[in-house]
């Protein structure tokens, strides 16, 4: 994957807290990944495949060109929604981000939300967050560059494997780089696929409602993580 940092200038960082964008205006909803047949099907690519789920529930293709990232509007919960895949590679994600924030004229801080996978999250569930470090993910940290802010709502995947107490307390080490970008095992799969469908409810619920009440829903169901900050 592209190791490279972002160049170019920021969108200017924006503090204000999340207020729901009028209705007139456009919502992103960005999914990280890497592009190319052999990340297709990786933990890397649960953002992906989130945008995935949501755009083939909502009838449209991801395959417009713009902004470098293939994309689809649509219609949800009264907003015009743009649904995005960046295609930089995951860390230049930002650029991407910052590219369409600004073509659409977009408030990172309001109209934006971005979906990625996280390792510290086990997999089959996932949490909503308003605003936060990027936490060792290079996606979020090329977002957080580019944008020049960390208020930026985020929706993080689990990916992370359940480890039973006594292989921690024996020093297995938990997966990285590798374990990131190898394709998932057909049962791990599964429980992704039925999470994803509870992801594109979420970023409905966040159009209808808002972050604090999707987060006030979903974050309670899933399981607590030691690593949630």
């Amino acid at each position: 994957m592209a190791e490279e940092t972002e160049s170019g200038g920021r969108v200017a960082s924006l503090l204000s807290p999340f207020l729901p964008g009028p209705a007139t205006s456009r919502f992103l909803v960005v999914g990280l990944g890497n592009p190319g047949p052999e990340y297709l099907w990786t933990p890397h690519n649960a953002g992906f495949m989130a945008i995935d789920r949501i755009a083939q529930q909502e009838g449209v293709a991801v395959q417009n060109r713009r902004c470098r990232a293939v994309t689809a509007t649509c219609r949800m919960a009264g907003r015009e929604v743009v649904l995005a895949k960046p295609e930089t590679f995951m860390n230049l994600s930002g650029l991407a981000v910052a590219a369409l924030v600004r073509e659409f004229e977009a408030d990172p801080a309001r109209d934006l939300l971005v979906i990625q996978d996280e390792l510290d999250l086990t997999l089959g569930t996932f949490k909503i967050r308003e605003r936060g470090s990027p936490a060792g993910h290079n996606g979020a940290r090329s977002v957080t560059g580019a944008l020049g802010s960390e208020e930026w709502l985020r929706l993080r995947i689990g990916v992370g494997l359940d480890l039973p107490p006594e292989a921690v307390a024996a020093g297995v080490r938990r997966p990285g780089r590798d374990y990131l970008l190898s394709p998932m095992r057909k049962a791990d799969l599964a429980v992704l696929d039925e999470v994803l469908d509870r992801v594109s409810t979420a970023v409905r619920r966040i159009l209808e409602l808002g972050p604090a009440a999707a987060m006030n829903e979903f974050n309670r169901r899933e399981r607590n993580s030691p690593a949630e900050e």
